[in-house]
């Protein structure tokens, strides 16, 4: 795929030079998985919202780079159809359409969408989301009733602090439900008022038996979220954009850290942040891949994990 959205109208070859490279890198994206004898991956980190909403995030990526210093060009740029064809093309068998509010009053129109998206697209897990305001518990009752399999909490774009009381009842019913959180609470891109370690630890030792899925590892602050996830038995973290070229040039992984990605290696899943990623999906897996941790591990991180915690029954 190309690094950059194709605008206007193009010739026929054109459209034809990015089909081709898609189904190369497809071709590519099985080959590693089938090597390693799964049915396909399970990737608990891609980002599917309405239409309006998607647009924006897109335009927040495109200004990103006076935040980060780094250029971070949208390598999947597609409509909706494409996007999950492309999945399917790719191979992965389950994934999310995180969804997340930036204010109060969107968190349940977004959860209503996710919903109706989950019904019409096969291998989506239902998903939901939540936001620290008056009725937030009733409407996180009423996704986990209708069925939702995994939320999501974005504490640097919502700007909130998870232990908010508005929203103990709400963590206490997924606790007690079991619905996994994929939650961005580490600091990158760029730190928030309230992102880093301390806020989820505290949300954590009152609710201990909460599945939080650390979304991008706690990127920068790898080593405090492995702690929490050797503190706590169900929390995971999840390997979205760590370890690629473009992280490890921004936020690198401590290198006398990797023994614990082996140690933690039951409670790591594959994440990927698609489509909003500035490199090819493929990377991602060549990046855990050198990672050298063995098949087994891959293998784990790639499908069984994520299988396990979310009861699925995949195959080919």
């Amino acid at each position: 795929m190309c690094d950059h959205p194709v605008s206007g109208p193009q010739p026929p070859y054109a459209a034809r030079a990015v089909e081709d490279a898609g189904e190369d890198e497809a071709r590519q994206v099985r080959a590693f998985w089938g090597r390693l004898g799964l049915p396909g991956l399970v990737d608990v980190h891609t980002h599917f919202m309405p239409e309006r909403v998607l647009r924006k995030v897109w335009a927040y990526f495109d200004a990103v780079g006076p935040l980060t210093g780094t250029p971070w060009p949208i390598t999947y740029r597609e409509e909706e159809d494409r996007r999950v064809a492309l999945l399917r093309d790719f191979g992965v068998l389950g994934f999310t359409s995180l969804v997340y509010p930036h204010k109060p009053g969107m968190a349940r129109w977004l959860n209503g969408w996710a919903g109706d998206f989950a019904a019409r697209v096969e291998g989506c897990l239902r998903t939901a989301t939540l936001f620290p305001e008056d009725g937030v518990e009733r409407y996180v009752a009423e996704a986990v009733d209708a069925g939702a399999r995994v939320f999501k909490a974005h504490v640097q774009v919502g700007a909130y602090d998870p232990g908010d009381p508005l929203l103990d009842g709400a963590w206490g019913l997924l606790a007690e439900a079991g619905v996994p959180v994929v939650i961005h609470c580490g600091s990158g891109p760029a730190p928030g008022a309230h992102t880093g370690p301390g806020p989820v630890a505290r949300v954590l030792a009152r609710h201990p038996r909460l599945r939080l899925v650390v979304a991008h590892m706690g990127l920068p602050e790898y080593t405090d979220f492995l702690d929490l996830a050797e503190r706590y038995a169900r929390v995971r973290l999840d390997t979205t954009m760590v370890f690629t070229d473009f992280s490890e040039r921004m936020a690198p992984f401590p290198a006398g850290e990797r023994g614990r990605l082996a140690d933690l290696g039951d409670r790591i899943l594959l994440g990927s942040d698609f489509p909003n990623i500035p490199y090819g999906y493929l990377h991602q897996l060549h990046a855990l891949e050198r990672l050298g941790l063995g098949d087994d591990w891959l293998r784990a991180v790639c499908h069984d994990n994520a299988a396990r915690l979310f009861r699925l029954s995949l195959s080919q």
